[in-house]
């Protein structure tokens, strides 16, 4: 009884140091978005696509949907022609919103059209997938001068690649109605899931083709919903079936529980801060943000939205004592806010050229939304581990992998939630040894797998793992959708064992 109350006595000191007044909450809330923008040195006109110019829609209730022809294109691929290959880009109506027009971009497969198809969520939240896209696993890569070149390790090479500009008003997504807004994963799977069977609709040539739902950093929330929802609707055959195999969570935020008390433990094995650091940390901010989180619950309101400010004390704390490290990659430094430059995304995608190639009309690019950012703040702490076990005893796979020096999404954190998990499996996932993941004969991370769940941590990359090792997540991603993942660890670890 005393230890709670201690508890309490700890949250409701924490919470009245560190959250703001109702009067100025969303303001910070603003300026906390606005610094992870800055961050990346974007710069997006306004915070949110909600339109009030109806003269600047691209579309009202119609699929809006065109070949894809970049401009500038100057790569050379030996195998495949550019022209040979089904690129496009478009809006499709959200069925069950109000006026939500959800922007995509497809890449046929650059091996077989039948190939799985692969959707990809970018994280933030309320940033445009479009990153993804530029600077870790699609199809091309921007120069300086705005040319583009084929990726070599673009994951269009073993599947058909989907990214979609999600939540509403991210990207060239929008809505001329504000009740468009996300605030929880129900409302952005839904959405998604209206999105994917327009697109299957619209092109029933891949709906029997293997479906992947993939993404990194928030999307950790993100994508356990969507798999959810898609296998929900698939189970009450609400649609076009959706062929669902497995689910991707790459550096994602998903359980916050376990994850937030991991920091300090990660940042004390990496020398980040030191024990007396450590230990305040966990003496006073640990205990708080537990009980905030116990307060937020999987449904709350409020009290959700005061444990987000309550349990980012722990990380602001580590931050205070870590410099200028970049915190999606703690090998690297950042230049004052700077911490990677993806600008040339935004100067390439506002081109005049490139913009009727995209069909977006006078649709304005918003790279990253404070506004969306906002909006979630009462879905950041909500454990979204608790919808997994069901989709893995019903033979869905799960993938979470992650970058070893990422801090803000850490390995160790990803790997205690997921070995904590409860599922039928986890007995023997726990006891699964560690195997090497092998590229071009060097161990690339270290993998266990027990049935359905896989955990990989990849050697040498940071929070975006497809841009700092691309052909490590290219043949990841090419033997876990084929199957082959656990086996050629374990072909591994027969051959260390014999020698």
């Amino acid at each position: 009884m005393a230890t709670t109350t201690t508890f309490r006595y700890t949250f409701l000191i924490v919470l009245f140091l560190w959250s703001p007044p109702p009067s100025s909450a969303s303001s910070f809330n603003n300026d906390i978005a606005q610094e992870l923008i800055r961050n990346l040195n974007l710069f997006p006109p306004h915070d949110i696509n909600i339109l009030d110019n109806p003269n600047a829609r691209p579309t009202d209730n119609k699929i809006v949907e065109k070949p894809l022809r970049f401009p500038n294109f100057s790569g050379e691929d030996g195998e495949v022609s550019i022209d040979d290959l089904a690129h496009r880009a478009g809006y499709y109506p959200i069925q069950h919103s109000h006026a939500a027009k959800m922007f995509y971009l497809f890449f046929e497969s650059r091996n077989n059209k039948k190939d799985p198809v692969v959707i990809w969520l970018t994280g933030g939240p309320g940033c445009s997938s479009e990153l993804a896209v530029f600077y870790e696993n699609g199809p091309f890569k921007i120069a300086d001068n705005m040319s583009l070149s084929w990726n070599d390790y673009g994951w269009d090479k073993v599947s058909n690649l989907l990214y979609v500009d999600q939540p509403t008003g991210t990207g060239f997504s929008y809505s001329t109605d504000k009740r468009d807004i996300r605030h929880d994963e129900e409302g952005v799977s839904n959405d998604l899931y209206d999105f994917l069977q327009a697109f299957f609709a619209e092109h029933p040539e891949y709906a029997t083709n293997d479906f992947f739902i993939t993404g990194e950093s928030y999307a950790g929330h993100y994508i356990p919903a969507f798999a959810a929802r898609v296998h929900k609707g698939n189970k009450a055959k609400e649609g076009i079936h959706i062929n669902l195999k497995g689910f991707a969570i790459g550096n994602g935020l998903t359980d916050p529980g376990i994850q937030y008390k991991a920091y300090a433990d990660y940042a004390l094995d990496m020398g980040i801060i030191e024990q007396p650091d450590y230990d305040r940390i966990n003496k006073v901010l640990v205990p708080a943000c537990e009980l905030a989180i116990k307060l937020c619950g999987t449904d709350g309101k409020i009290a959700c939205t005061a444990s987000y400010f309550v349990c980012n004390t722990i990380f602001n704390s580590i931050m205070s004592h870590a410099g200028n490290i970049n915190y999606y990659d703690i090998r690297k430094k950042c230049d004052g806010s700077l911490c990677y430059d993806f600008s040339n995304m935004e100067k390439f995608l506002n081109q005049g050229s490139v913009r009727d190639a995209l069909g977006v009309g006078d649709i304005d690019f918003v790279s990253c939304s404070s506004t969306v950012y906002q909006a979630m703040l009462v879905d950041w702490m909500r454990n979204l581990e608790v919808g997994i076990p069901t989709l893995l005893e019903d033979g869905i796979n799960l993938l979470v992998y992650a970058g070893e020096y990422d801090l803000i999404c850490n390995w160790l954190g990803n790997s205690r939630w997921v070995h904590a998990m409860e599922w039928s499996g986890q007995k023997e996932f726990v006891a699964s040894p560690e195997v090497p993941f092998i590229v071009d004969d060097s161990e690339a991370g270290v993998l266990k797998n027990h049935g359905t769940l896989s955990f990989l941590k990849v050697h040498d990359a940071g929070h975006m793992v497809p841009m700092d090792q691309p052909k490590a997540s290219l043949e990841m991603l090419k033997k876990w959708t084929q199957g082959t993942l656990s086996k050629s660890g374990a072909d591994e670890e027969i051959l260390v064992a014999e020698l």
